[in-house]
């Protein structure tokens, strides 16, 4: 019995020692694993950061922003000169810059705010450039003759709706009374970025059904925009007003 007593002994200290061993080895891999880890922490905390340096010292000095407001403007007779060709692939090329010009109109208010650029030259820019841009392309449609005998009629809305409140925006500007735009004005924005280019290639860019499918939707778009137009005349009209009987 002591006989097997002192092997059991040896086998049970035997494998203790195994035990043990193994533990240290398993005690030695996630710690390696782990250290991995932190630095792989480390790495996507610092990503975040290298961006955000990027960013501001590719904008040092420059206004994104307002250069994109002055790009929307500075493509305008761009845009004009299409209309001047009445073939498809000036067309396309009309289309395709109105499209850049309506992009633009959307990141630089973005990017003015989340790169806390806003400036007063934006804020009279912008609004100039969207009337610029619109007002010309609805002339240059009326003026080959893409409007129809009845789509002039939204047009003539919408551009007397810019003009009205231009005057109003200029007079609130003067007695220091802000002139935000409103929810509605934006969905009017956007019926006209549907409108405009589905005209503007209907005839010469696009042939057949598709030619009348685009020419029906275009200028539904552009009515749905002349009824927004008016109602948002209207608000602007109604805001102002009231203080154009203060002395």
């Amino acid at each position: 019995m002591s006989t097997k007593s002192k092997k059991e002994k040896h086998i049970e200290k035997k494998e203790n020692n195994t035990v043990f061993e193994d533990k240290n080895v398993l005690d030695e891999t996630p710690a390696s694993e782990t250290k991995n880890e932190s630095l792989l922490q480390n790495e996507q905390v610092d990503l975040p950061l290298k961006a955000v340096e990027t960013i501001k010292k590719l904008h040092k000095g420059v206004n994104i922003p307002n250069m994109l407001t002055l790009f929307r403007i500075w493509i305008i007779p761009v845009i004009v000169f299409t209309f001047f060709f009445n073939n498809a692939t000036a067309a396309w090329l009309g289309v395709f810059l109105f499209g850049l010009a309506s992009i633009s109109d959307y990141m630089d208010g973005y990017l003015a705010r989340h790169l806390n650029q806003l400036s007063r030259f934006g804020r009279v820019l912008d609004p100039i450039a969207d009337k610029l841009l619109i007002g010309s392309i609805l002339i240059m449609l009326a003026y080959s003759n893409r409007l129809g005998d009845y789509g002039i009629i939204p047009a003539v809305v919408i551009l007397c709706r810019e003009i009205l409140v231009s005057g109003l925006r200029e007079f609130l500007a003067e007695i220091k009374v802000g002139c935000p735009v409103t929810r509605l004005a934006k969905w009017k924005t956007a019926c006209q970025m549907c409108a405009l280019p589905m005209i503007m290639v209907c005839e010469p860019g696009v042939s057949g059904k598709f030619s009348d499918v685009f020419n029906y939707v275009g200028h539904f778009a552009l009515w749905g925009a002349a009824l927004l137009t008016v109602m948002t005349g209207y608000d602007y009209w109604k805001s102002g007003r009231q203080y154009m009987d203060e002395d």
